[in-house]
C-alpha cells in the first residue's frame, strides 16, 4: 500500500511506480469515483473511442500516400495476425 502526503493547499504527488501501474503519463488525466463508504476508486481516464476522435490523428506524420487497396490490404493482414 502506498501512503501519499496531502499538503497545505490539498495536493497530492502520486510517485512514479503509481503512475506506471496506472499507466498514466505526464500530461494525462486521472479519475477518482467516490464511493459511499468514504473510499475512493481511482483509474486512469480514458477518452472515449469515436471515429470522430480518432480521425486526423495520424495526419502530417508521414509523407507517404497510400491508396484504397493498399490501405485495405494493410487492414486485412493486421486483422489476420500477418502484421
Amino acid at each position: 500500500m502506498a501512503v501519499l502526503t496531502v499538503t497545505a493547499k490539498g495536493q497530492v504527488t502520486f510517485r512514479r511506480e503509481i503512475l506506471h501501474h496506472l499507466g498514466v503519463r505526464p500530461g494525462e488525466k486521472i479519475e477518482l469515483d467516490l464511493l459511499p463508504d468514504g473510499r475512493g476508486l481511482l483509474k486512469a481516464a480514458r477518452r472515449g473511442g469515436t471515429i470522430r476522435d480518432f480521425i486526423g490523428q495520424l495526419a502530417g506524420r508521414s509523407r507517404k500516400v497510400a491508396t484504397l487497396d493498399e490501405i485495405s490490404e494493410a487492414a486485412a493482414e493486421g486483422w489476420a495476425g500477418r502484421k
